[in-house]
């Protein structure tokens, strides 16, 4: 996709850093909208469910009873969560001591805060793997998922020492760090490109 100005994308913003990618998607040239109630899911093209706190989230999407218009909307169109979302587009979380329920849009596995808590959060230079292209880009780990288990139709597009951290399954992608905390839209880019 070249016309990026078409594209009207959703924002989660029921708790998270939402901002950051809004800021991302206006460099792409996109059009954001906040999604905070079912109704908000009409005319979007796509939803991005950001990083924040997996348990809050949770909370919230109840309260607001989006969780069966997602899974409604994630069935007809792209998705891409980045750590907590990751969390909420996995199928099971390990150690679900807070209780959290997972939308299961994606055959993974995860255990929330698997890298460390706040306090061991890091940036790393991984290499991702877009449309067989390996690319250098910066990823932060801030209280990230690690994925403890991918099923057979998730296909891996980058690893951490020797663990996947950013994948796709039809429709859905996730990483379990942060690509949008600078202005690289490498990530955003390759989303647009090959999910609309």
């Amino acid at each position: 996709m070249k016309d990026y100005k078409r594209l009207t994308i959703g924002l989660l913003t029921l708790q998270g850093d939402f901002e950051r990618h809004r800021h991302q998607l206006e460099l792409l040239g996109a059009v954001s909208k906040d999604v905070r109630l079912s109704g908000d899911l009409a005319g979007l093209d796509g939803l991005i469910i950001p990083g924040g706190e997996s348990t809050t989230m949770n909370i919230l999407m109840d309260r607001f009873d989006l969780r069966r218009p997602l899974l409604d909307f994630a069935r007809e169109h792209p998705v891409y969560g980045t750590c907590a979302g990751m969390i909420m587009l996995a199928k099971n979380i390990e150690n679900n001591l807070s209780g959290v329920s997972p939308l299961g849009l994606m055959d993974i596995d995860v255990n929330r805060n698997g890298y460390g808590r706040q306090i061991y959060s890091f940036e790393d230079e991984l290499e991702v793997h877009l449309n067989g292209v390996p690319k250098k880009i910066k990823a932060a780990f801030i209280r990230a998922p690690r994925i403890t288990r991918v099923g057979e139709a998730v296909q891996v597009l980058a690893e951490y020492r020797g663990q996947p951290v950013f994948v796709r399954q039809d429709n859905i992608l996730a990483s379990s760090f942060h690509t949008e905390l600078d202005d690289d839209i490498t990530v955003l880019k390759y989303f647009a490109d090959n999910f609309f």
